[in-house]
């Protein structure tokens, strides 16, 4: 029964979303890089569903209009993505009130983060360039490592 329970649970906490993000554990295994690299590309993401919405808005039917929500959806998700990748993981692991630039790198990660929320709530290409530029912004704090 005991082995059931331990089973049970890891499938549990296999299949909790939390389980795929990175967790807060200091375990050391981190890829800064990658994050933002990844980050990039959901605002590619975001800047091809705006283009996408674009294109589709003003044809009424069935299609477009299922397409049209496929892409706002998608638009949103990704731009969420990149709120929780700064929230989750960088302001709460990288950014320490400890670092000399502190209070430049909490503006920067703040930034990222109302230029994703932005880009949710607006069908203007200008936002998804905005998201894309904050994102860069930060580039800079976290450089390519070879292990």
């Amino acid at each position: 029964m005991k082995k059931m329970m331990v089973l049970l649970s890891l499938c549990l906490g296999l299949m909790s979303p939390l389980a795929w993000s990175h967790c807060q554990v200091p375990c050391g295994i981190y890829d800064d890089h990658a994050r933002v690299k990844q980050m990039l590309e959901d605002a590619a993401t975001v800047a091809k569903a705006t283009a996408m919405m674009a294109e589709l808005s003003g044809k009424s039917d069935a299609q477009s209009q299922n397409q049209m929500v496929r892409w706002v959806m998608n638009k949103e998700q990704h731009a969420q993505k990149v709120i929780e990748t700064i929230s989750d993981y960088f302001l709460t692991q990288r950014v320490k009130s400890s670092q000399k630039d502190y209070q430049k790198r909490l503006m920067d990660h703040h930034a990222v983060i109302v230029a994703a929320m932005k880009a949710k709530q607006n069908a203007d290409p200008k936002f998804a360039k905005s998201l894309t530029s904050a994102i860069e912004g930060l580039a800079g704090y976290y450089p390519e490592h070879k292990h």
